[in-house]
């Protein structure tokens, strides 16, 4: 099997801070992390992959050039090839120009690596929390997709998914290709060997900019071609906690309830 896993280098979301005159995000000093949706999409596809070793994993990421780190951590943990999508018109691009970039790139991936059966995404990415790249993506390409995926099992041309749902969860069997998005697990991803570790550091990642995909629509692209922008950045203001009512019975509780917001004039 040939897997595709899309992954974002995000900043570390309980170190982020928001300039109160610019409203935006202050990145310097905050550290960058591989998008955690993210990764349990890759540890998805190594556990087909323990299951399967001939199975070949490729990571891939839009982003500045720093973006390669993240997909240095993905070599290190489990992948077997890493591509980075990168150039200045693909600067500000929101998640349907984003989504458009991905799925030029997936079609010149795969006459490098060959067709994929599969593409996996993180549900959504801890920065923006949109959810929408991965079902984006899957348009695009005009593949069935399953989204908040929890496991995953490989058979022959078609993906059982165990996805999560309100009421618990759902085994949905899927075609390939297809598109899936992961949502956080019961288990935790693996971590890097020291071993794969050091090999993952020596490895130059190929850059794919807008010279290498020639019929790319130029305003499906960046600003120009993202019908959402981002007005404003801000963090919610917190509150002060609640106070618990806890009487003997139900009906003291609801007593003592209907009393405290009938004083507080709200009743």
């Amino acid at each position: 099997m040939n897997i595709l896993v899309c992954v974002k280098q995000v900043p570390d979301t309980t170190e982020i801070r928001i300039d109160p005159v610019k409203n935006t995000l202050i990145r310097d000093g905050v550290p960058s992390i591989v998008n955690p949706f993210d990764g349990y999409a890759l540890e998805a596809a190594a556990r087909i992959k323990d299951k399967a070793p001939e199975t070949k994993i490729v990571v891939v990421t839009m982003g500045p050039p720093q973006a390669a780190a993240a997909l240095k951590e993905c070599l290190a943990i489990a992948a077997d090839k890493a591509y980075l999508v990168s150039a200045r018109s693909f600067g500000g691009s929101d998640t349907l120009a984003t989504s458009y970039i991905l799925s030029n790139a997936v079609k010149k991936i795969e006459t490098l690596e060959g067709k994929f059966d599969a593409i996996f995404c993180g549900k959504q990415a801890i920065d923006g929390d949109t959810a929408q790249v991965g079902p984006e993506l899957a348009e695009h390409l005009g593949y069935p997709q399953v989204t908040y995926g929890l496991e995953v099992e490989a058979e022959e041309s078609m993906l059982i998914v165990k996805k999560e749902t309100e009421e618990g969860a759902e085994l949905i069997g899927v075609r390939t290709p297809c598109v899936v998005t992961f949502t956080k697990p019961a288990w935790d991803p693996r971590y890097p060997t020291i071993k794969r570790k050091m090999a993952a550091n020596r490895v130059e990642i190929p850059v794919l900019d807008d010279a290498m995909f020639p019929g790319i629509d130029a305003a499906r692209i960046g600003l120009k071609g993202s019908p959402t922008h981002v007005k404003k950045t801000f963090v919610p203001q917190k509150k002060s906690g609640g106070t618990k009512i806890q009487e003997a019975t139900n009906e003291d509780s609801a007593k003592k309830l209907f009393q405290a917001l009938r004083e507080a004039s709200i009743i």
